[in-house]
C-alpha cells in the first residue's frame, strides 16, 4: 500500500472500468521498457490478510494463471511479497538477474474522485507509506490501483475495502501485464528474425 507524491513526471491513469484502460496503461508501460534488460519482473506487493492491500498478490496470482512468456512474477496470494520480506525479495531478484527491469504493483489510497483509478509511471514507489512504514523505494516503473480513500484510519479503511472492486482491478492489472508480456515476446521474436 503506497501513497503518491506529485513530481514533474506524468502519471498516466484510467479508471479500471473504462473500456480502453488495458490499452491506455499497457501502451504507456511499454514505452518505459529500456532497450536492454535481462528480465522483466512484476513485483506484486501486498498481503492477503487485508482486503484493500491484497491487490498486488491477487494481481500476481491472476497474471501467473495467464502463463506469461517473458514477465516473471514475484508476489502471489500463496507467496506474497510484503513489508516483512520485501527487502529480502529484492535482494534475491538482483542476485539472480543482472539487469532486471522491475514493475512494482501495489494498492494505494487517494482522493474519493481517484478511487478505481489504475496509474502508471516510470519511477519507483515506496510501499507501505500510506501506513507510515519506512520501506525502501522499489521498481523502475509502477502500476498502482487506488482501492479506497486515504487520510484518517488508513488501516481500517484497507480492511473495509470491497473485495469485488479489488478483484476486478486485479483482473484489469493482470490484463495490462499480459498485453505488455505479449508485446515483449513478439518484439523479441521479430528482432531475432531481422538479425
Amino acid at each position: 500500500m503506497m501513497t503518491h507524491s506529485t513530481n514533474n513526471k506524468e502519471v498516466v491513469h484510467a479508471h479500471y472500468m473504462h473500456t480502453h484502460t488495458t490499452r491506455i496503461i499497457s501502451d504507456k508501460l511499454i514505452t518505459y521498457l529500456p532497450h536492454a534488460f535481462s528480465e522483466v519482473i512484476a513485483l506484486c506487493i501486498g498481503t492477503d490478510r487485508s482486503t484493500g492491500d491484497s491487490l498486488g498478490p491477487l494481481t500476481g496470482t491472476v497474471f501467473s494463471q495467464m502463463n506469461p512468456q517473458r514477465i516473471l512474477v514475484y508476489g502471489t496470494l500463496h507467496e506474497p511479497v510484503h513489508a516483512i520480506n520485501l527487502h529480502e525479495t529484492i535482494a534475491a531478484i538482483y542476485k539472480v538477474y543482472r539487469n532486471p527491469f522491475i514493475i512494482a504493483i501495489d494498492a494505494s489510497l487517494g482522493k474519493s474522485k481517484s478511487v478505481g483509478d489504475i496509474m502508471t509511471n516510470n519511477e519507483s514507489i515506496r510501499p507501505g507509506s500510506a501506513l507510515n512504514k519506512n520501506l525502501v523505494p522499489v521498481g523502475d516503473a509502477y502500476l498502482t490501483g487506488v482501492v479506497n480513500i486515504g487520510g484518517v484510519m488508513d488501516f481500517s479503511i484497507l480492511q473495509s475495502t470491497r473485495l469485488s472492486m479489488v478483484h476486478d482491478m486485479a483482473t484489469q492489472l493482470a490484463e495490462i501485464l499480459f498485453k505488455t508480456d505479449r508485446w515483449i515476446f513478439y518484439y523479441e521474436q521479430n528482432k531475432q528474425i531481422v538479425t
